[in-house]
């Protein structure tokens, strides 16, 4: 056999290991390992990482829910008021509903019922028939403190900042830079609220009502001389009525021009969500509130503002109805739920269409469409 007739198979690189087939075994088994190892990630992941939304709407109990029952206040223009017609609105009604979509819910699916303020820590509402029914959460102009948290109560990230303020006849003689001016004066302010506590030392002849629009009711009528409470709950009070909207369902009698004075108060009054003792709920409400204050949802909560407090402020000068901001949350209150990369160039919230929001647009024909 001649030097130029050695086998073809003795030559190197001609072996099984370089044919096609050899080929396709190599990257068949690396195929395989890496599905082992992505299986293998995402199981560890999915042990030791943190939950998903959809795990936490199961831990909330909110998977297969019909109707989110949320308590808020009925007499507060601006903030959340009942209409004629039994719908709600308000500012605090649009953080309600932003939430509630966040969580899974869409208008007609939310349920709002009034709650007074010494029911807001047991989240007990009364519905239409009298009855008491414990609510999912209560968005009811509910001031974060220390006291209520040691009393049990569960808030959620803040979602609106304010601070106290006073009330009067636009035909007050005198001036109110302070609670000092109204040390001998007839008060009125909202029982159980931050506004009550320790009113009394400084202002002996002061009481608390139940509801706030009977604190204003008496004074239109003179009985008292000034009224006290956060200054975007008595904002409302003070402008007109947008002409077109409809009539609140409590109304006001022998209305008078009001004034409202800055007390140069340095506390603030941060509004939360009671959601309750379950920590997934809470957490819930807190991913919205994150979202919303830096994801690019945003506008929902400048859209509100806006049309409910900014539009208030005209009329209040020169004290500020609220901060027209949304409060950044606290690294306490700050949730992180599991989400894939592939996720990532999906929609921000699966469970709902892209917002309209962020075009301005108000959402008042699904307002009225939730009411009682």
């Amino acid at each position: 056999m001649s030097e130029f007739s050695e086998p073809v198979a003795d030559r190197p690189g001609t072996g099984d290991e370089g044919s096609p087939r050899g080929r396709r075994l190599r990257l068949v088994a690396l195929l395989l390992l890496l599905v082992v190892l992505v299986v293998t990630v995402i199981r560890v992941i999915a042990a030791v990482g943190p939950p998903t939304r959809e795990q936490l709407r199961e831990q909330a109990g909110l998977a297969g829910k019909q109707t989110l029952y949320i308590g808020v206040k009925d007499d507060q223009p601006g903030v959340s008021q009942q209409l004629e017609n039994g719908a709600f609105e308000g500012f605090d009604i649009e953080i309600a509903y932003m939430i509630a979509e966040d969580l899974g819910f869409d208008a007609p699916r939310v349920r709002f019922l009034a709650i007074e303020s010494e029911d807001r820590a047991r989240r007990q509402a009364r519905d239409v028939d009298g009855s008491y029914v414990t609510v999912d959460l209560v968005v009811a102009s509910y001031s974060i403190t220390k006291q209520r948290q040691e009393q049990g109560v569960v808030f959620s990230a803040p979602y609106l900042e304010t601070e106290q303020s006073v009330l009067t006849l636009a035909s007050y003689e005198g001036t109110v830079t302070s609670l000092r001016d109204l040390a001998d004066k007839r008060v009125c302010t909202l029982g159980t609220s931050t506004a009550e506590s320790g009113l009394e030392q400084r202002v002996p002849r002061a009481y608390g009502r139940n509801r706030i629009s009977g604190c204003i009711q008496e004074l239109h009528d003179g009985d008292v001389d000034a009224v006290i409470s956060d200054a975007a709950i008595l904002a409302g009070f003070v402008g007109p009525r947008p002409p077109g909207e409809l009539p609140p369902k409590n109304k006001l009698e022998r209305v008078k021009k009001l004034r409202h004075w800055d007390i140069g108060d340095d506390r603030a009054e941060r509004y939360g969500v009671n959601a309750g003792p379950n920590p997934a709920l809470r957490d819930l409400v807190n991913l919205s509130l994150q979202e919303s204050a830096e994801g690019p949802d945003g506008a929902r909560w400048r859209v509100a503002f806006d049309r409910y407090l900014r539009s208030e402020q005209q009329y209040n000068n020169p004290q500020q109805v609220a901060v027209d901001r949304q409060p950044q949350p606290e690294p306490e209150d700050r949730v992180e739920v599991r989400q894939w990369p592939w996720e990532r160039f999906a929609l921000p919230y699966p469970h709902r269409s892209p917002p309209a929001w962020s075009s301005g647009v108000a959402r008042a024909r699904v307002r009225r469409s939730s009411g009682c």
